[in-house]
This record gives structure tokens, C-alpha cells and sequence, in this order.
């Protein structure tokens, strides 16, 4: 038999999913994959409820149901302080993972170069795999991670199709201020180069940092994509819901590459998920409350358990240092975390494109009860070590 496609020996299976499994095997608490305890709010389940038993049960139109991309326009038109077309400036896909690959797919060629920051969530580098574009990696600096503008402009100077932009960032927790996304901007206009973001915790960010969309700056709706989900915002990861906002002519190409990778989302979840989209302000802000209390919970016991951490600005995500534990390895250490702790975490190096090793990532989107029994467990981690 021929041998499979040479594609696939340069990147692994997620990292994330595999300590999943890890922790299933241990009985650990799964803080490494980042999904929240929550249900969805009552009334989205509610009309999720109709929906099965009414329908729409067959294809929604391929780019997404009228009504849902109404009521997303709505309401980013609202957060992004500009007009947003339904008809023409958005693509609903299947979770934000199928609105990355499209927006690569759909502004990058073969041989084209991408930035990335370093940390980044993992798909990134498979998805500029997939597309057979080249990744340039441009490291931001722990603790603030902040990048370097000398080694961002020596990356815009290699001439890159597109840059992604994760904000707030998976896995560090940072927030780009507005100087920041400034700077960006205008070495991406500069350089005509695409700004692909994942804004998928853009409702999940810690006072005083505020959230700034890259499309709303003078001169940049035209050239970014700005990708997202409902999936964090309202605690519906399993519903796969993303989208795509663009202008046409962007989009044009996205709706192309996402009619062949998955026809559309489910029909029927796309119409509850619009009374998700209509809910009042005081759903974000109740939001940003309860993850600010369980982040200062969770980081309340890395504090007596002896361990440092970059405090998180936005997301649900911390990432921690374990030097000094007596275990050089990140990977190890998770798996002794898990046997011998109670509690998974994701090796830091799978987010990183420098040698990384001393660096894991908890994330803390759990109950207040459950976190207060990660603590109980995290106290027994210097006696153990």
C-alpha cells in the first residue's frame, strides 16, 4: 500500500485530547482540555427543545441560517462599533476550529507565510500544514507576554500572507492592549498582509483589560478575518457553532472552502443558538463575574500550593510554573500530576514553537466545587515532591 500523505509526520494528534484520556485513566480532574462545567442558559436549552421538536431539521442554507446570521450581525455590529452585513459578512461553520481552517484556506496558498505567535493554541500549526503554508513564529515574551516589535517587524519583513491573532490568547490568558493591536495593524497594512483572529473568549476578560476587536481600527475591517464561537460565551462547546466575519469578498472564498469541508452547521442548533445571541447585558456581565471569582478561587490555591503563574487577563487558562518540583520534563509531570495529584494539565511545550519544558497549562472553567477540590488535592503537591 501506498504510504499516507507525508502532511501528517509534521504534526501529532491534539495534545490536549491526549491528556484527556490521561485523566480519564486516572480518575484525575480534567483541568487540560477547556471546556466549562456550565450547561447553556435555560432558555437557549429551551429553544435547542423546540427546535428538535419543530425544526428546521433539514439543511439550513449553506452559510448559515438567515435569522442566526441576523442576529449575530446585530450583535457584533453593536460590539464592533460598525455595520455588519448578514446577507454578505458572515459564515456560520462548525465551531471556531472549522472558521480557522477556512479563513486560512481561503486567503493562503502553498508556500505562503503565516505568523503566529508563540505560545499558541495548537491547531494553528496544523492548520498552516494543511494549507502548505509556512509558519513564522514571533515568541511573546512571559511574564506580560508581550511581543518584541524589532522581531515583528523582522517577521512582516518576510513578507507573510496573513497573521493570526489570538485575543485573548489560548493558552496565556493575555489581552492585547489597543497600542498593541495598533502596532499590529499598521505593520499589516503596511505589509498587505490578512489578520486572522481567534476572539473566542472575547467575553471572557478580567477588569481592568477590555477586549478590542482588530476589525474595528481604522482601515482594518477589509483585510481581517475575525473568527469566533458560541461555545465558550455560553457554555455550548459540544453545539459547534462558529463563524467567520468579513467583508464580501473575503467571505466569498470562505462559503466556497467551508460548502466542501462540511456543507453547514446543524440546522436545528442553529436556530436556538439565536435566543443565545439575544440575551440581555447582564448575561456578559454575570459571565465576567463568575470567571473572575473561580479565576481568583483557582490561582488562590497555585498561591498555597507554592507554585508561580502568569496571572490570566482574559480566557479561563493559567499557565503555571513548575520549576523546582524535581521533574525537568513537562510531560512527565503532568502524568505524575495525574497519578499521584488528582489533577491533568496540558505539557507547556505543546504550545510553544521555542524549547519550552518548565511550563503547564490548567485551565479553571470548572464549579466552584470542583476547584475547591483540585485545591484540597494541589496542597498535597510539596509534601509529595
Amino acid at each position: 500500500m501506498p504510504a499516507t500523505a507525508q502532511r501528517l509526520s509534521s504534526f501529532t494528534e491534539s495534545i490536549i485530547r491526549d491528556m484527556t484520556r490521561v485523566a480519564n485513566h486516572h480518575g484525575a480532574i480534567n483541568l487540560s482540555q477547556g471546556f466549562p462545567d456550565d450547561d447553556p442558559p435555560p432558555e437557549v436549552i429551551a429553544a435547542a427543545q423546540k427546535a428538535m421538536l419543530e425544526g428546521p431539521h433539514q439543511y439550513a442554507i449553506t452559510w448559515g441560517a438567515p435569522n442566526l446570521r441576523q442576529a449575530l450581525a446585530e450583535k457584533q455590529s453593536r460590539l464592533m462599533g460598525r455595520p455588519i452585513d448578514a446577507d454578505t459578512d458572515i459564515v456560520i461553520t462548525c465551531g471556531s476550529t472549522e472558521a480557522m481552517i477556512c479563513a486560512m484556506m481561503c486567503t493562503c496558498d502553498p508556500g505562503d507565510k503565516v505568523i503566529i505567535f508563540s505560545p499558541f493554541y495548537e491547531n494553528y500549526g496544523a492548520d498552516s500544514i494543511l494549507c502548505g503554508a509556512e509558519p513564522i513564529y514571533v515568541p511573546l515574551e512571559p511574564p506580560e507576554y508581550s511581543f518584541d516589535l524589532k522581531k515583528l517587524q523582522e517577521a512582516f519583513a518576510r513578507k507573510p500572507k496573513a497573521i493570526i491573532l489570538c485575543n485573548p490568547s489560548n493558552p496565556s490568558g493575555k489581552v492585547f492592549t489597543l497600542d498593541e493591536l495598533q502596532i499590529i495593524a499598521e505593520l499589516a497594512c503596511d505589509n498587505d498582509c490578512y489578520v486572522i483572529t481567534d476572539e473566542v473568549y472575547e467575553h471572557i476578560v478580567y477588569p481592568p483589560h477590555s477586549h478590542h476587536y482588530m476589525a474595528s481600527l481604522p482601515g482594518m475591517f477589509e483585510r481581517t478575518l475575525s473568527c469566533s464561537s458560541l461555545s465558550k460565551t455560553y457554555s455550548m462547546t459540544g453545539w459547534r457553532l462558529g463563524y467567520i466575519i468579513a467583508p464580501a469578498k473575503i467571505t466569498s472564498g470562505a462559503r466556497q472552502v467551508h460548502d466542501f469541508l462540511t456543507v453547514g452547521a446543524a440546522a436545528p442548533l442553529q436556530e436556538a443558538a439565536v435566543t443565545a445571541l439575544r440575551l440581555p447585558a447582564s448575561y456578559y456581565q454575570q459571565l465576567t463575574r463568575s470567571y473572575t471569582k473561580r479565576r481568583d478561587l483557582f490561582l488562590g490555591y497555585l498561591d498555597e500550593a507554592g507554585l508561580s503563574y502568569t496571572k490570566p487577563q482574559g480566557a479561563y487558562y493559567v499557565m503555571v510554573d513548575f520549576s523546582g518540583c524535581g521533574i525537568e520534563d513537562d510531560y512527565a509531570f503532568c502524568r505524575w500530576m495525574a497519578q499521584h495529584i488528582g489533577v491533568a494539565a496540558v505539557p507547556g511545550s505543546s504550545f510553544f514553537h521555542e524549547k519550552v519544558n518548565h511550563l503547564v497549562r490548567f485551565h479553571f472553567s470548572k464549579s466552584e466545587e470542583i476547584l475547591h477540590e483540585c485545591g484540597k488535592r494541589l496542597q498535597k503537591l510539596p509534601a509529595l515532591l
